[in-house]
């Protein structure tokens, strides 16, 4: 299903359109400045020179905050699909457009409906923002970068909801800076946060989400604007040359670079594989709906929740102390939605236990931080070409050698005789090749334009790659 145009025949557009969604889908008509023509919402554009950046904090709410907070993630999740339906059905039964303006208003009608009071005792900016949500999914699908909407499910979709600068009261404490009391709408009480780090003093927060985790811990994320002032260039010594690192992501080892050394894999999955297995075996013998089933899932999320906190930390400290130390940071364009795919015949045990050792390395996660991070620091990130040979090119003599398996380690080039650790290779390889690109690129910009923050080889032309 899409959204029509106007061309298509069968929409209900016009005077026909407006009567059908007020006596046919209770969508009332838009009362508050008639007269003055409908302007569409514009988002809210950040200030000049500035970067968002967002804040976790974890909290602990009170008894009464935790009720509060359920109903509202229940409200939020129970607008989202009612919205949906509304515009699904519309469509489908009437061949009318509904958009956010109309679930907006249909809103109003659903708290005025007998039996659904409950619907008030949530903030009415936090079920508009489910509503934005939803007109967000509808946005990707007609773009046609997402599939179509779906509906929200208790226990399978995240527990989240929005404030915006009306949602939430912010008061800064005038001795510690950064940091202060956080009192959100329909609540009386400030949250209990734990301010792990400040925010960026005299700065009112944008926007704020709690969510609550599947293991039952309670954070606030917070969106602040930031003037986020470039690292110092960094520059080989007594040069003027940028300094360059090149990283080989693998499974042996997590990441190996081009001077050797090399970041281990955690395996938190074969770590916790046992443990985990065996939550899941208590799982699977509690009966259905018992309260001893809620508690056994609630310890196979807080490991799950451990072994998510080990790995983040792990790539933050990792990627800060690359982008601190380097200019110019080179990777492999990694596609590991293929890399991903399961196995159609024989081999297919091998293949998850591939999948699994991939999905624990968390690959994707950490080009995610390489990207901000260099961006906001003044670095630059190169992403060479996936079909680049970096593992069979002696980075001596530059021979391309003959395909490698896996499990081949080390190898002998033929031409000069060196001799090559398979990822260290790849790494030095990498660098080469990138800091190839970064000139060309470098070169090619006017006189005092700074290299850009993201070069990746497959957006460059073929003249200038071959160049």
């Amino acid at each position: 299903m899409s959204e029509p145009s106007e061309a298509i025949p069968g929409r209900v557009i016009g005077a026909e359109a407006k009567r059908v969604k007020r006596e046919a889908l209770g969508i009332a008509d838009r009362r508050k400045h008639q007269r003055r023509a409908a302007i569409p919402m514009q988002r809210r554009s950040k200030e000049a020179e500035t970067q968002q950046r967002t804040y976790r904090y974890r909290f602990y709410p009170s008894p009464d905050q935790a009720e509060q907070l359920t109903k509202t993630f229940g409200a939020c999740r129970w607008v989202y699909n009612e919205g949906l339906a509304l515009r699904s059905g519309a469509w489908e039964r009437h061949r009318v457009s509904v958009g956010f303006a109309e679930t907006c208003r249909a809103l109003t009608g659903w708290k005025r409906e007998e039996g659904r009071e409950w619907l008030r005792e949530v903030s009415s900016t936090v079920l508009q923002q489910a509503l934005r949500h939803l007109d967000g999914a509808f946005s990707r699908f007609f773009k046609k970068s997402a599939k179509y909407p779906k509906r929200k499910k208790k226990g399978r979709s995240r527990d989240s909801a929005i404030y915006v600068r009306t949602g939430f009261k912010w008061v800064e404490d005038p001795e510690r800076p950064g940091t202060g009391l956080v009192t959100l709408a329909k609540q009386t009480t400030p949250l209990d946060i734990r301010w792990s780090r400040p925010l960026p003093a005299g700065q009112v927060p944008v926007r704020m989400n709690v969510t609550r985790d599947r293991a039952g811990r309670y954070f606030l994320s917070v969106l602040v604007e930031e003037r986020v002032e470039p690292s110092p260039p960094v520059c080989l010594p007594g040069t003027s040359a940028p300094k360059a690192v090149g990283l080989d992501l693998g499974l042996a080892a997590l990441v190996t670079l081009d001077d050797g050394s090399v970041l281990d894999h955690p395996r938190l999955m074969r770590k916790y594989g046992d443990e985990l297995a065996r939550r899941q075996r208590q799982l699977h013998r509690k009966q259905k709906g018992s309260k001893n089933r809620g508690k056994a899932r609630e310890r196979i999320a807080r490991l799950y929740a451990l072994m998510g906190d080990v790995r983040r930390d792990l790539l933050d400290q990792f990627t800060t102390r690359l982008v601190r130390e380097n200019q110019v940071l080179v990777v492999e364009d990694l596609p590991i939605a293929n890399l991903m795919r399961p196995a159609r015949s024989k081999g297919r045990r091998r293949k998850a236990k591939l999948n699994q050792a991939i999905t624990d390395a968390a690959w994707g996660e950490l080009l995610r931080q390489l990207r901000y991070k260099c961006e906001w620091y003044g670095r630059t990130l190169v992403i060479v070409d996936r079909w680049f040979p970096s593992t069979r090119r002696c980075s001596a003599c530059h021979t391309k050698g003959p395909r490698l398996d896996v499990s081949v380690r080390e190898w002998v080039c033929a031409e000069c005789g060196a001799v090559h650790a398979r990822d260290h290779n790849a790494a030095v390889n990498l660098r080469d090749e990138g800091m190839r690109l970064y000139w060309l690129v470098a070169t090619a910009l006017p006189p005092g334009r700074a290299v850009p923050s993201l070069i990746r080889a497959s957006e460059l032309s073929d003249a200038v790659i071959a160049a």
